[in-house]
């Protein structure tokens, strides 16, 4: 039981193994643990913001008398009215979700104090399903005060142990409690938010604060509501789920939220412990911190994310709309499209797992790796469209460093680098090419080569798959392998690249003529 009076529970210390080892893994699927949770949506309408009047958030002290409550009756009628009295909410009747037994699902008005009132009397009860009122704009104009005796929970825990095994290798600097300020409840219990299109909002000028952090225990379930402007000086702009937490995001837009942590991110959303998002929208969000990384989501748990869509968002280091640190992820039927970042424009993957799937990456722009960055990891990407994504320096559609990189079914086609490989570049990696096709790329700088596919110091392989009409300032333009291994099968095709296909490379390539 916790009460917002200082009944919280400190997260409980546990040792563990290194976190890189992000659990949920089962053959056939990076993420099995997450699959049951997931199910297909709408897109949330980008900037369909309510119309409906803001009201300001409470100061602490208005908010102290808002939840004063009259006496509980013997009775468990009495006692459930005065239960929805002290909530500032309506009860309605709504069957249970599994293991909830039918619990009621409590109406909060357009009032942000009643939202408020209405979360801290959900964690004081272990739980609670609340319905906020249609089209209506929750404004929050200051940080919720309450005690908060977190000290990291688990995920600390295990870096503290990793920063014993490893002396000066530490992952994060000291948390800074100030730093990690919401303008709501934190969640320690199971608590579902079910918006019916209202937006919570935080007021422009109000100090930095996201909107929703998920501790240890904590399960939060958020659906059709738009979440606008949170700021952090931490993790995660709108919402941070921590390693021992979970949550489900379905249907809702996340807008020019902002994460300042010179060593995170995730301008949106940070993501530490189990994570499913299906049919949400990510727009005009920063990872802004030195070295920010994931502008729109930044994974370093177990996510799952479908029919999403992420647009105009930006990291100072990596993954412009979605990185993957350290985490496992799985990517499927969503868009990335107009964002940036150093690294991976679109979305990136280092030192993690990730699979992507039957998504669409357009438009996107970085310094490496115009559309895709991996580094130091696998990455598997299948039905995939790479188009018209540009890179400063190499790697215009995609670039992998150190990494694995099996590219089934997919099409690279219309990137553009300064430096060399137009559509693919790769370093020091496996990279695999199966029923593809790298079409139409550029590799246009003054000593720029490689238009299609520009491997070295790795493995390249091509089945079944085109390299065609790609173009390079100096040749070739179709395959450039240098100090790798190179491998193309007979279904193969690699033709019509300018200035030559494979003539000019400096490993020979078979199969490949002129």
């Amino acid at each position: 039981m916790t009460t917002y009076q200082g009944g919280r529970r400190a997260a409980p210390l546990r040792r563990r193994s290194r976190w890189f080892l992000a659990g949920g893994f089962v053959a056939g699927s990076l993420v099995a643990g997450a699959a049951g949770l997931t199910d297909g949506a709408a897109f949330a309408a980008d900037r369909d913001l309510p119309t409906a009047a803001p009201t300001a958030s409470p100061s602490p002290s208005q908010w102290a008398g808002d939840h004063s409550g009259g006496p509980r009756g013997d009775a468990v009628e009495d006692r459930d009215q005065a239960r929805e009295e002290r909530r500032g909410g309506q009860r309605e009747e709504r069957p249970g979700r599994p293991g909830q037994g039918n619990r009621a699902e409590v109406t909060v008005p357009c009032d942000s104090t009643k939202l408020i009132s209405a979360l801290v009397r959900a964690n004081a009860e272990g739980g609670a399903d609340l319905r906020l009122a249609p089209k209506c704009t929750y404004e929050l104009t200051h940080a919720f005060q309450q005690p908060d005796e977190y000290d990291g929970g688990i995920r600390d825990a295990r870096e503290t142990a990793d920063s014993a095994e490893n002396p000066g290798d530490a992952e994060a600097p000291p948390r800074n409690p100030q730093h990690d300020r919401a303008g709501l409840p934190v969640i320690y219990h199971p608590i579902s938010v079910r918006g019916e299109g209202a937006a919570i909002v935080r007021n422009g000028h109000a100090e930095a604060f996201r909107f929703f952090t998920v501790r240890d225990g904590g399960e939060l379930t958020l659906s059709d509501v738009v979440l606008r402007n949170g700021l952090s000086a931490a993790e995660g702009g709108s919402i941070h789920v921590v390693h021992g937490a979970s949550a489900k995001v379905e249907r809702t837009t996340i807008v020019d939220s902002t994460s300042l942590s010179a060593e995170g991110g995730g301008g949106g959303i940070f993501n530490d412990g189990h994570l499913v998002v299906t049919g949400s929208t990510f727009v005009d969000n920063h990872a802004a911190g030195t070295t920010g990384k994931g502008g729109g989501l930044l994974n370093g748990g177990v996510l799952s994310l479908e029919n999403s869509q992420f647009r105009g968002n930006s990291a100072v280091a990596y993954g412009g709309g979605f990185a993957n640190y350290r985490g496992a992820a799985e990517v499927h039927s969503s868009t990335f499209a107009r964002n940036n970042a150093a690294q991976g424009g679109g979305l990136a993957s280092f030192s993690a797992r990730t699979r992507v799937a039957d998504t669409k990456v357009v438009g996107n722009t970085a310094q490496t790796g115009g559309g895709i960055a991996n580094s130091d990891a696998l990455i598997f990407l299948r039905g995939l469209e790479v188009r018209d994504n540009t890179a400063t320096g190499n790697g215009g559609g995609i670039s992998t460093v150190q990494g694995l990189l099996p590219l089934d079914d997919s099409v690279v086609s219309g990137n553009t680098a300064r430096g060399s490989g137009g559509g693919i570049h790769a370093q020091k990696s496996n990279v695999l090419l199966r029923q593809s096709e790298i079409h139409r790329n550029h590799a246009v700088g003054a000593k720029s080569t490689g238009g299609g596919v520009f491997a070295s110091q790795g493995r390249l392989s091509l089945y079944s798959s085109r390299v065609t009409g790609n173009v390079a300032t100096v040749k070739p333009s179709g395959l450039l392998v240098d100090k790798a291994q190179v491998k193309v099968d007979d279904e193969t095709d690699i033709v019509d690249n300018e200035p030559t296909n494979c003539e000019g490379s400096r490993v020979p390539v078979a199969n490949c003529f002129r």
